[in-house]
C-alpha cells in the first residue's frame, strides 16, 4: 500500500507514525453520530434523554453536549493508540494574542462568505420542527445554548474536520474525497434538521476545505462556534420581541 499521506490538519511535522488507523475507532464514532441523527429525526428535536427536572429543550442541550465531550475523550484516546496528539488534529498554535486575532479575523471572514451562502440555500427547503425547538426559550435556556454553541465549535469540528478528514484521507489518499466524505457525515448528523441536511453537508465542506486551507482547526472552532452562539441567541431575541 502507498504511504498514508500526512494528516490534513498538522501543521508541524509531529507526527512521524505511517501505521494505518484502526478502522473500529472511526466506526464507533460514526455509529454514535448515526444513532445521535436518527434519535433527533425521531423526536423531531436536537436528540435527547429525558433528564428529571430539566426541560425537553435543556435536555437536549445537555444530551448533546455530554455525548460530544465523550467523543472528544474517544478519539483522545484513539490518536494515543496511533502514537498521536489530539494538538496535532487541531494544527496551529497561538503564541501571541495577534495569532488568535488573525485567527478571529479568518473566522469572520470565512462566516462573511458561508452564511450568506447556506442561508441562501436553506431558504430553498422548508423549515423542521427539530429546528425550532432548538432555539432557546428562557434565559437560563439560552444561558445553556451559549455553552452548547462553544461546545459544538471545538468538538464538532473537532471530529469531523480533524478526526474523520484525517481517516478519509489516509485511507482514500484524497483530500477530496476526505472533505466531502466528512461533509456528508456533518449533514447526516443533524436528523433533526430533516432536508437541511443538504444543505449542512455544503457548510461541512466548506469547513473542510477552510481546514486545509488554513493548516489548523482553530479558525473553523471559532466560526462554529460564533455562528451557532448569535444565530441561536437572536432567534431568542426575536420570538421574545
Amino acid at each position: 500500500m502507498p504511504t498514508a499521506p500526512a494528516p490534513p490538519c498538522a501543521m508541524q511535522n509531529t507526527i512521524t507514525t505511517h501505521a494505518k488507523p484502526q478502522v473500529w475507532h472511526a466506526c464507533v464514532v460514526l455509529a454514535v453520530i448515526a444513532c445521535m441523527s436518527l434519535l433527533g429525526f425521531v423526536q423531531h428535536s436536537p436528540p435527547y434523554v429525558e433528564i428529571p427536572g430539566l426541560t425537553v429543550r435543556l435536555s437536549a442541550y445537555v444530551t448533546v453536549i455530554a455525548i460530544e465531550w465523550l467523543l472528544v475523550v474517544f478519539i483522545w484516546h484513539a490518536q494515543r493508540q496511533q502514537g498521536e496528539t489530539v494538538a496535532a488534529l487541531v494544527g496551529g498554535h497561538w503564541p501571541n494574542w495577534r495569532a488568535g486575532l488573525k485567527d478571529f479575523g479568518l473566522a469572520i471572514g470565512f462566516l462573511l462568505v458561508g452564511v450568506p451562502v447556506t442561508s441562501a440555500m436553506a431558504m430553498l427547503t422548508p423549515t423542521s420542527p427539530g429546528m425550532l425547538r432548538a432555539i432557546p426559550g428562557t434565559p437560563a435556556e439560552a444561558a445553556i445554548y451559549v455553552l452548547l454553541s462553544c461546545t459544538a465549535g471545538y468538538c464538532e469540528e473537532l471530529i469531523f474536520r480533524g478526526f474523520l478528514m484525517q481517516r478519509f484521507w489516509r485511507w482514500t489518499g484524497s483530500k477530496t474525497l476526505a472533505v466531502g466524505f466528512q461533509g456528508l457525515a456533518f449533514g447526516l448528523a443533524h436528523g433533526y434538521q430533516e432536508w437541511r441536511m443538504a444543505v449542512i453537508v455544503l457548510y461541512g465542506c466548506m469547513f473542510g476545505v477552510f481546514a486545509l486551507w488554513r493548516k489548523s482547526l482553530r479558525p473553523g472552532m471559532l466560526a462554529h462556534s460564533i455562528q451557532d452562539a448569535i444565530g441561536g441567541l437572536l432567534a431568542f431575541l426575536l420570538m421574545r420581541a
